[in-house]
């Protein structure tokens, strides 16, 4: 145990000072720190890279720091499935996963979370045929409120598993996780602008008809960045980006440029809109293929806020253009873009993609910036079309409305009591969003 300062998390919207901070070094350490919690009658909540935008993390109590618990645990390199240390950051693991030629299906487009903290709270990419990244996940092993630890596989506890792959840490702490990998691949890339207007006109074929694609739209303009991604084979011809590209779009604009274009519209909100037709209007058709990680993540040094809803894929266009008039009727002045992405369906109790074929529409601003207005109104857009926010992104729902939207919630709720009926594991925003 060591004594604690503020934690804040990476957008700095929550903070905490907890009672204490341990940094167990086995998942025995964990079983005992979270005994000696219970024992002074303290919650417990691990962190890992304190990338949600809510405050799911945060642990006024007992703060479980999990960086000494990295690593790949055990390989069954026939079945393709690796399993892995709960603290493992999703940065580590092209350089993991590469002696065993694998790789995981999908990624999002950071990869700055651990893995506990990503699957956790429902981090996806983008690919109608593929799930979030809990979806990859075979097997877990939970260190639970009674002072022992739980594995939860196909074949141990079975009837728990679409609980624990994404539980929001409220069924214990995550020691291990068990990945469904895939040979490792590669993906062709091609990145270009198009008018909005088509895209939002052919999204269901746009949406279905490449492995993997999305877009950004810049309030203010007509304009959608689309990005088009074709899984190929290691083999296949690479064609990566040179060195001075990635670091001309991938550093310098979409980062250290970025940044300055975000503090200018904070100063002098008039110039955002002629800013971001510049951008748009500069931003490069580019075609590249490389190895899976380095065509899924991109860097993102710009801090910011977001809130990001999962809806029903066909209602995508629909809110696009809610969110367009929305933006336009408040004469708002908004710097970041929105961003769009699919995903398939899945059977996960708690997952926002449970039951339906999903879009994915976010939203985002400049940290210095406030969101709220922009979110509240927003999320009633998002609402009025079946939506269901990102469990580590910024929404405003309670257990009141959001049990209705998610047909296993009262099933997730008794495996909660069950496993942690005195709350040990609870936050303030678990009581909220779970109930207390």
């Amino acid at each position: 145990m060591s004594s604690s300062t503020v934690w804040r998390n990476w957008s700095r919207i929550e903070s905490v000072t907890p009672a204490r901070v341990a940094c167990p070094g086995s998942p025995d350490e964990v079983v005992q720190a979270i005994a000696a919690a219970r024992a002074d009658g303290l919650r417990v909540k691990p962190i890992g890279a304190g990338h949600s935008f809510t405050g799911i993390a945060v642990a006024p109590g007992v703060q479980l720091d999990l960086r000494h618990l990295q690593g790949v645990l055990a390989v069954d390199e026939q079945r393709h499935r690796v399993k892995l240390a709960a603290g493992t950051h999703l940065y580590r693991l092209p350089e993991l996963l590469r002696p065993y030629g694998l790789a995981l299906q999908n990624m999002g487009d950071i990869d700055a979370q651990t893995i506990a903290g990503a699957t956790s709270t429902g981090t996806h990419g983008t690919g109608h045929a593929f799930g979030g990244l809990a979806t990859q996940i075979v097997a877990v092993t939970l260190a639970t409120a009674d002072g022992g630890t739980m594995e939860i596989s196909e074949n141990s506890n079975p009837e728990l598993l679409d609980a624990a792959r994404l539980g929001l840490g409220a069924l214990g702490v995550l020691l291990d996780i068990t990945v469904q990998c895939v040979p490792a691949f590669q993906l062709q890339a091609i990145e270009k602008p198009e008018p909005l207007a088509e895209v939002l006109a052919q999204w269901e074929q746009r949406g279905t008809g490449a492995d993997h694609f999305e877009f950004y739209w810049f309030p203010h303009t007509r304009t959608a960045l689309t990005k088009t991604n074709t899984r190929l084979p290691m083999d296949a011809p690479r064609k990566p980006l040179g060195g001075f590209q990635r670091w001309l779009d991938d550093d310098l604009m979409s980062n250290t440029v970025f940044n300055w274009v975000c503090n200018v519209g904070k100063a002098v909100p008039a110039l955002t809109p002629p800013i971001n037709r510049l951008a748009q209007r500069l931003t490069n058709n580019r075609e590249f293929t490389d190895v899976s990680t380095s065509v899924f993540t991109t860097k993102r040094e710009v801090r910011f806020r977001e809130m990001e809803y999962a809806l029903p894929r066909e209602e995508v266009p629909d809110v696009l253009r809610a969110l367009d008039r929305l933006i336009n009727q408040n004469g708002w002045r908004i710097s970041f873009p929105v961003e769009v992405r699919v995903a398939a369906p899945d059977d996960i109790w708690l997952s926002t993609a449970h039951g339906r074929e999903t879009g994915y529409v976010a939203i985002h601003r400049f940290f210095k910036e406030d969101p709220h207005t922009y979110f509240r109104l927003a999320e009633q857009i998002f609402r009025a079309h079946g939506g269901r926010p990102h469990w580590g992104k910024m929404h405003y729902q309670d257990a009141s409305t959001l049990a209705p939207t998610y047909p296993r919630f009262g099933d997730f709720l008794a495996v909660r009591d069950k496993l942690d009926p005195e709350r040990v594991f609870a936050n303030d925003y678990l009581d909220r969003v779970l109930g207390a």
